[in-house]
C-alpha cells in the first residue's frame, strides 16, 4: 500500500464575506444564461479553447483521484457524419416506438425530434466515456471507484468552462451509444457517457421557454 503524501494546500486564497456573497452571486448570473441550445454556426472554435476547458474538466473531484474519463473531441467531418447517421437511427427508434408516451410528453415542451443536424454543423462534438476499470502498463485491470459521479462531476465543469469561455453547448445522449466505441475505436473498458455539443450559436438560435424551481424546491437547510 502506498503511503500518503501532503503538502501545504497553497491554492487556497479566502475572500472577505462581501467579496464571497458577490462572486457567489456573479457566478449565478453567469450560469443563468446558459442555455442547451440545438441550432449551431458552423464557425470555427481554436482548439486551444476546448484544450483549456478540458483541462478544466480535468480538475475535478473523482472516486480515488483514478479520474476514470476520456473525452474525444472530435472535429473530423466525417467521422461527425458517422456519427450523426448512427445517433439519427437510434433516435427514429426512441421517437418511433421505443420511448413511453410518458417520456414522449415529458420532452414535448422541448420540441426534441430524431433529426440531430447539429451532430454535423458544430465544430466540435465531444463524446465522452467513463471508464469502468483502468489498464496497468502489464495490461491487468485497474478497479474505479465512483465511476458516474466521477463522469458526471467533470462534465458539469466541462460544460461551465464552455460557458464561462463564450461558447454553447448540448448534451445529448442517444440511447444506446456503443456505436460511439465502433466508430471512435475505444476500448471495452469505457462506457459512453453522452456526447457534448460545442462550438458558437447560430445567428437566428431560439430556445424553449422553461423555468428552474427556486431554491425552496432544491435545497433543504437543516
Amino acid at each position: 500500500m502506498t503511503e500518503a503524501n501532503y503538502v501545504p494546500h497553497s491554492g487556497y486564497h479566502e475572500y472577505p464575506v462581501d467579496e464571497m456573497k458577490q462572486r457567489a452571486g456573479q457566478f449565478y448570473e453567469l450560469m443563468k444564461r446558459r442555455r442547451s441550445v440545438r441550432q449551431f454556426s458552423d464557425r470555427a472554435v481554436p482548439r486551444e479553447i476546448i484544450e483549456t476547458c478540458l483541462l478544466t474538466a480535468g480538475t475535478a473531484p473523482n472516486g480515488a483521484n483514478l479520474q476514470p474519463w476520456q473525452f474525444v473531441v472530435i472535429g473530423d467531418a466525417d467521422i461527425k457524419r458517422q456519427i450523426r447517421q448512427a445517433a439519427e437511427e437510434e433516435e427514429k427508434a426512441f421517437y418511433g416506438g421505443r420511448a413511453s408516451e410518458e417520456w414522449l410528453d415529458a420532452l414535448s415542451h422541448l420540441g426534441t425530434d430524431a433529426d440531430k443536424p447539429f451532430l454535423e454543423t458544430a465544430p466540435y462534438l465531444i463524446a465522452i466515456f467513463a471508464q469502468s476499470y483502468g489498464v496497468g502498463e502489464d495490461g491487468g485491470k485497474i478497479k474505479h471507484y465512483y465511476v458516474q459521479e466521477s463522469v458526471g462531476i467533470a462534465t458539469g465543469l466541462l460544460i461551465a468552462a464552455i460557458h464561462e469561455a463564450g461558447l454553447v453547448s448540448l448534451t445529448h445522449t442517444p440511447s444506446p451509444m456503443g456505436f460511439l466505441n465502433d466508430i471512435l475505436g475505444r476500448p471495452a473498458n469505457e462506457r459512453p457517457f453522452l456526447i457534448l455539443v460545442v462550438g458558437y450559436p447560430a445567428a437566428e438560435v431560439t430556445v424553449p421557454v422553461i423555468s428552474k424551481k427556486p431554491l425552496a424546491e432544491i435545497a433543504t437547510f437543516i
